[in-house]
């Protein structure tokens, strides 16, 4: 692996392409614009234009009312050069075989990114799980695994949770494979309930890895969090964690949104009763809602979802889902860093927008490496059956995290590229280097020793 010379980077401009909601374009165009940045083997480019293997299942599920429905299921093991496979199964009705790829792809470049022994996977149902009776989910989650059985395990393919899947959904699937196992095989699953194997800290990790990334950047760039105004798109377990973290190191969260609507209150906002009374509601619109410390009556606006990606504040959060920001609203973004806790907020084509605008983005592949980072934890755990305190996991992910997002900062600023650049280069060429060591075409070939 080798970082190419600054002038063969046509000064480290970027690339445009025509704004796609397609997550495999954004994928190769991600692959393309670090390969003007870095020079690594044809083999390696060869190995990571496509997936390993792709599986792709029906799972038959008994209904409530004793139909029959047959749902469509995938997993995709991108690479596993580095170690086993890992990377969540999400439950949605909008899931395809294309994003799953893409989305194993990110795997891989995250796990590497902060260097864990692992390549990338990814899971998929196409399927809404709002429609399903508990019963029927858990059908469902079963069916799953005994459809994708031959194909995970602690040393081949982690799964773990992901969008519409939770521990409860593990811990099923971990007891699934069990039982066809005639074994425990805690380590085949990360994401479980404790009781079942799971890790202390694990609910959190996301949230507070994203909140150590940002608390880094704000160091770096000598800012104090009091100093800071913050907008979070994505109400969900990771939006909800890093919100409510930020405000108790200082950070002032001004409004928060789930698919539903946003709340915005310039006076700021304290998450944890926000995420109560949505959890009772299940919703944030018309919520009632005061901080004590700040005033003595709610001091609310209520926001669409594009209201709030529009807010002047200093760091704008987007936790939701891919494409939250395109072209086609990059324009009016006013918030000063973007960080991404979802997975491709932000297409190729907006990248190239703010950044002409000097908006600056902190990049998915290590803002949301907290979750893995933990679940790594949690199979390590499982396999050596040395269980620890949530203090002596939250201590190993913040000395992970510190190590390689500050060597992620550090090689922007040597070689004068975004961030998401330089954590693109860190996870490729740690691939690459990997890839190489199985020897290249010019060791074949006698061009090399």
């Amino acid at each position: 692996m080798t970082i190419r010379p600054r002038e063969q980077t046509e000064n480290n401009k970027r690339q445009p392409m025509e704004d796609s909601s397609k997550i495999s374009d954004i994928q190769q165009h991600r692959l393309k614009t670090v390969y003007e940045h870095l020079e690594i083997s044809d083999d390696a480019r060869k190995r990571l234009i496509q997936p390993k293997q792709t599986v792709q299942v029906s799972i038959p599920v008994r209904m409530d009312d004793g139909s029959l429905r047959i749902f469509d299921g995938w997993r995709v093991q991108y690479d596993d050069t580095r170690g086993p496979s890992k990377g969540g199964i999400r439950f949605h009705e909008d899931v395809t075989i294309e994003e799953v790829t893409a989305l194993s792809f990110w795997m891989t470049i995250k796990c590497s990114v902060v260097d864990l022994p692992f390549g990338g996977a990814k899971g998929g149902i196409c399927v809404d799980p709002k429609t399903l009776s508990r019963l029927e989910l858990e059908r469902l989650s079963r069916g799953y695994v005994r459809a994708i059985y031959d194909f995970i395990g602690p040393d081949r393919d982690i799964p773990a949770p992901d969008v519409n899947t939770n521990a409860t959904i593990m811990g099923w699937m971990a007891d699934e494979y069990g039982q066809i196992a005639r074994r425990q095989v805690p380590a085949v699953i990360t994401g479980k309930p404790l009781g079942l194997g799971g890790s202390q800290g694990r609910v959190a990790a996301t949230g507070r890895g994203a909140l150590q990334v940002l608390d880094i950047w704000a160091k770096r760039s000598e800012k104090s969090p009091q100093d800071l105004t913050v907008a979070v798109q994505g109400f969900g377990n990771a939006g909800y964690h890093f919100a409510r973290l930020a405000h108790e190191a200082g950070y002032k969260i001004v409004a928060v949104s789930d698919s539903k609507g946003a709340i915005y209150s310039r006076d700021g906002l304290n998450p944890e009763p926000v995420w109560n009374h949505k959890h009772k509601t299940r919703e944030l619109k018309g919520m009632v809602y005061c901080d004590a410390s700040v005033c003595d009556e709610a001091d609310f606006t209520e926001l669409t979802n594009e209201e709030l990606l529009e807010l002047d504040v200093d760091v704008l959060v987007l936790a939701a889902l891919e494409n939250a920001v395109t072209k086609k609203n990059a324009e009016g973004i006013r918030s000063a860093l973007i960080l991404e806790i979802a997975n491709g907020p932000v297409s190729p084509e907006a990248d190239s927008i703010l950044a002409d605008r000097d908006i600056e983005i902190l990049p998915d592949v290590l803002v949301n490496s907290g979750g893995v980072i933990v679940s790594y934890l949690e199979w390590v755990q499982n396999r050596s059956g040395d269980y620890w305190s949530e203090e002596i996991v939250e201590t190993r992910l913040a000395q992970r995290l510190e190590r390689e997002a500050n060597a992620c900062f550090q090689l922007a600023e040597d070689e004068n590229v975004s961030m998401r650049i330089a954590a693109y280069m860190q996870g490729i060429g740690r691939i690459a280097e990997a890839i190489d060591h199985r020897e290249t075409q010019k060791y074949f070939n006698g061009q090399s020793n």
